[in-house]
C-alpha cells in the first residue's frame, strides 16, 4: 500500500471537508501539529468544512472545543453535523406533542431549536407516552445503558413513532489504540430488538454531503472535482465521499490502523483515492 503526503495531495483541490474524531481530534484533543495544517490552508487559500457524525454539542461548542486549544480557525459556520439535518428532520415532520432522546442535555441543543417539548429518556413515564412523538439518538452519554436502554425498547413497544439516529458512527477512537461504542451502535442494538427501521443522518448517507456542498462561499464555482473528502473510517468518511463522486483520502490516525488498512480496503471494496499518514503539514 502506498501513501501520499497529505499536503501535496491537498494542493490539487480548492476545498477540503474534514471528518473531526481520528481526523482532527481524538479523545485527548487535537492532534499535535494540527495548527500547521490550518496556517497553511489560510495561506494557500483553500476552503474547509468539518463533517461530523457528532451530535453531542452545536456548532458553537463543537468550535470551541477546538479554540480553546489554540485552533481558531475553526468557526461553528466551518462545521457541518449530522445533528443540524436531524433538526431539519423534525422542523419538517414533527409539529407538537413531545420528542424524547438518548443523549446529554447538550447534545438535545439540536432538539430545542425545533418548537416542541424536548424530555431524556431517562425521565419519560412508560405509563403515559401519548404525547411522545418522536425519539432521537443522540449521543452515548447522559443515560443509563440499563435502565434507560430498557425504556427506550419498551417505549418503541408502546409507540409506533419515527425514530432519528443524529449519529451513525458505530464506534469511536479515544486513543490510537482504543476505541469506544457510539450511539449508532446502540441504535443497531435497539432497532433488531423492536424489529422497526430507524431514521439514519450522517455519513456515509449523501445528506451531510449534499447540506455542505450547498453552504460552500463560492459554490458557484466549485464543482465536486474540487472537493477532497479526508476522514479515518471506510464505511462512514470515505463510502460517502465515494458515493458523493468526490475524491477521498483515508488517513491512519483513528479508526484504520496503518497494520490494517490495506486488509480492509481489500475485504470491504472500499476505496480511497489516497491513503495519508495523517493531516498534519509541518
Amino acid at each position: 500500500m502506498q501513501l501520499s503526503d497529505f499536503k501535496t495531495v491537498a494542493t490539487n483541490y480548492k476545498v477540503l471537508f474534514f471528518d473531526a474524531f481520528g481526523v482532527l481530534k481524538n479523545s485527548e484533543g487535537i492532534l499535535p501539529g494540527l495548527a500547521s495544517t490550518f496556517e497553511w490552508l489560510r495561506e494557500t487559500g483553500k476552503d474547509f468544512y468539518i463533517l461530523t457524525n457528532d451530535a453531542s454539542r452545536g456548532p458553537k461548542e463543537l468550535a470551541a472545543s477546538y479554540n480553546n486549544q489554540g485552533l481558531s480557525a475553526v468557526t461553528a459556520n466551518r462545521i457541518i453535523s449530522s445533528g443540524m439535518l436531524a433538526r431539519e428532520y423534525l422542523d419538517l415532520k414533527v409539529h407538537n406533542g413531545t420528542v424524547a432522546y438518548l443523549g446529554t442535555e447538550k447534545s438535545a441543543h439540536y432538539l430545542e431549536t425545533t418548537g416542541v417539548k424536548t424530555l431524556p429518556i431517562s425521565q419519560v413515564d412508560l405509563k403515559d407516552v401519548s404525547d411522545i412523538n418522536a425519539l432521537v439518538l443522540l449521543d452515548d452519554e447522559g443515560f443509563d445503558w440499563n435502565t434507560d436502554l430498557t425504556k427506550t425498547v419498551n417505549l418503541l413497544r408502546k409507540r409506533n413513532i419515527p425514530v432519528i439516529v443524529a449519529n451513525t458512527d458505530a464506534t469511536y477512537p479515544v486513543s490510537k489504540t482504543r476505541i469506544s461504542i457510539a450511539i449508532g451502535a446502540v441504535a443497531k442494538m435497539i432497532e433488531t430488538i423492536v424489529g422497526k427501521q430507524f431514521i439514519r443522518f450522517g455519513k456515509p448517507d449523501a445528506q451531510l454531503f449534499m447540506f455542505a456542498y450547498e453552504r460552500l462561499e463560492n459554490a458557484a464555482h466549485i464543482s465536486k472535482r474540487d472537493i477532497l473528502m479526508v476522514g479515518d473510517t471506510l464505511k462512514t468518511d470515505i463510502l460517502g465521499g465515494n458515493k458523493f463522486g468526490l475524491d477521498t483520502a483515508l488517513v491512519l490516525t483513528g479508526n484504520t490502523q496503518a497494520q490494517d488498512a490495506e486488509v480492509l480496503i481489500r475485504s470491504t471494496g472500499i476505496i480511497p483515492t489516497y491513503v495519508c499518514k495523517s493531516v498534519v503539514i509541518r
